[in-house]
């Protein structure tokens, strides 16, 4: 149940944003097979790279992204369900990255409200929280429920800001799409390379700033744009 994950808000420091899939989760290139055999499914073979540059947008963006208008008029929905499928029967191959639950509860320690930002079911959403083991630090969560669009569209990011209280420092995310979507919400973006979009790509999209892993970034936390108070502290 979602009450299970949210508490009372933290004082004093602004919530921090965290993107699931790819950031937290290791389950881009699981979600990349997926779309590849619902294409499949349809009469289309789209090579995977192609599928992997859309993955951090939402299935309700993906499927005319990657194959066009008139086959998300005719199939999208089908495909959307067959994703699901697919990417439940590759759910167990899913591992948290190394440092997610260091990175969570040391963002609790230092008083910042912790919002996962996801547009999964909810289901899929509390199945990565058993994962990652972090129920306790976390002060709440977004699924498919929130949101109307998914990435690139703010949507999500928007309904994260929301259940942060409306004080949020900056989101931590894994892709160009991640980016895009903070940057039409008006919030910065701290990117890592986890999801296989490159530090080029991501600064080029407006990352503020882009971390190889978890644990780099977890080395300099204090002096990144989630920790905004830290970093005033030791100007």
């Amino acid at each position: 149940m979602i009450s299970e994950y949210e508490a009372t808000p933290k004082e004093p420091g602004p919530g921090v944003i965290l993107d699931v899939d790819g950031t937290l989760v290791d389950s881009n290139y699981q979600h990349a097979i997926a779309w590849f055999r619902s294409f499949r499914e349809f009469g289309l073979t789209p090579p995977v790279w192609r599928i992997h540059r859309h993955i951090g947008m939402g299935g309700d963006q993906l499927v005319s992204a990657v194959a066009g208008a008139r086959f998300e008029e005719r199939h999208g929905d089908d495909v959307r369900d067959a994703e699901k499928r697919h990417y439940e029967e590759l759910l167990p191959e899913v591992c948290a990255l190394d440092g997610a639950k260091d990175l969570i509860e040391e963002l609790s320690r230092r008083g910042s409200s912790v919002v996962l930002a996801s547009s999964a079911k909810q289901d899929e959403v509390e199945h990565y929280l058993e994962l990652l083991g972090v129920a306790g630090a976390i002060d709440s969560f977004t699924t498919s429920a929130d949101v109307e669009q998914t990435k690139p569209e703010p949507d999500l990011v928007l309904a994260a800001i929301d259940k942060a209280g409306g004080r949020v420092a900056a989101m931590l995310g894994d892709s160009t799409w991640d980016v895009e979507a903070a940057k039409r919400a008006g919030l910065d973006t701290v990117a890592l390379m986890t999801g296989g979009f490159s530090e080029d790509e991501l600064l080029d999209a407006g990352a503020v700033s882009v971390y190889e892993s978890l644990e780099s970034l977890l080395e300099e936390l204090g002096s990144s744009p989630l920790c905004p108070s830290e970093r005033r502290e030791g100007n």
